[in-house]
């Protein structure tokens, strides 16, 4: 039976995934919208804006368990959130519908994906990751985003909603990522409010994960590691998946996977950096079971990716179940 105290810390877990998802929507969509402002294309708007709105939750919960000295979850926050992506919101998103893939995110971006995600195993071989080896994590994210943004926009390709014209692409007319949440309230200076009270709710929704993930873990007799690479990881990757789901029955398949890709490259560089500046992080030999298994997971989708330049439903759906299987696992104490 679940104790009272128990019960109130699941509830304030639950509580911290819709703040974090809500928030992370106000941040999403008040960007996106300064975005397009600027003529960017939804393609590289998936791989850096909305990708980095939506991990806006792993970045606070991750420098916030770092900040009190939870390296475990800091840690396994950022590698199971990006085994998450790979695995699980990728392989649903193909069952619902076979993606085909833009050749530019396949030789470019997903290379991007694999070299990051070498990287960042080869800081956490130690089981450490300290401020010097946090800073190249973050100067090499600001490169690859700074390099993004200059090729979007010096290339031409910076619309945002392409139109053939024809009935067949009535689809494309709409954006690929909806802001319609907070399209109904207009007024000036709307979309800086947004961006600061989206801000402050992650912030207190990420600190509220921590501590109430913490403690049931130490109540249940579960790993840190283990609680931040599942619950956490799902936790904060909320906003991914709500948006790649959106993309998707939009039609706009690029920005769905593009969110994933990016969402990725931030976590392992920019995320893992940030965390390990505000604190080095240190955390047990067993969460590199989970950095061997991301090794695998980013090697193998990029692989399908790069073969075909799509993921079929069969392939989505093992992957699927192999992140289900993971969850089980670890929490049953079989894998760290």
């Amino acid at each position: 039976m679940v104790s009272g105290g128990t019960a109130v810390q699941v509830g304030l877990l639950v509580a911290s995934v819709a703040g974090l998802w809500l928030g992370a929507r106000f941040l999403v969509d008040s960007v996106v919208r300064l975005a397009r402002r600027f003529g960017l294309s939804e393609l590289v708007i998936g791989l850096t804006v909305v990708a980095a709105g939506t991990s806006t939750p792993e970045l606070v919960v991750s420098a916030d368990a770092a900040l009190k000295g939870l390296g475990a979850i800091a840690v396994g926050n950022v590698v199971g959130s990006n085994i998450y992506n790979l695995a699980f919101i990728l392989g649903v998103v193909s069952l619902l519908r076979v993606v085909p893939i833009e050749r530019s995110l396949v030789h470019r971006d997903g290379l991007v994906l694999v070299a990051s995600t070498f990287v960042g195993a080869g800081v956490l071989f130690d089981l450490t990751s300290s401020r010097v080896e946090g800073g190249v994590l973050l100067v090499l994210f600001v490169v690859y985003t700074a390099y993004l943004l200059r090729t979007s926009v010096g290339d031409g390709t910076g619309t945002a909603t392409p139109s053939s014209g024809t009935a067949s692409d009535a689809s494309e007319a709409e954006p690929a990522v909806p802001t319609g949440l907070t399209e109904r309230v207009s007024f000036q200076g709307r979309d800086a409010l947004l961006l600061l009270v989206g801000l402050a709710v992650v912030l207190v929704s990420g600190d509220l994960m921590v501590s109430t993930a913490s403690t049931l873990a130490r109540g249940a007799g579960v790993s840190e590691s283990v609680i931040g690479g599942t619950i956490v990881a799902a936790g904060t990757s909320t906003p991914e998946f709500a948006v790649s789901l959106v993309a998707i029955r939009r039609g706009r398949l690029g920005v769905s996977v593009g969110n994933v890709v990016g969402s990725n490259v931030f976590n392992m560089l920019g995320i893992l950096g940030v965390a390990s500046l505000v604190r080095p992080l240190t955390f047990e030999a067993v969460l590199l079971e989970s950095v061997a298994w991301l090794l695998v997971v980013a090697v193998l989708v990029v692989g399908a990716l790069w073969t075909g330049r799509q993921l079929s439903r069969p392939e989505g759906g093992l992957f699927a179940a192999s992140e289900v299987g993971r969850w089980v696992l670890g929490l049953v104490g079989l894998v760290g």
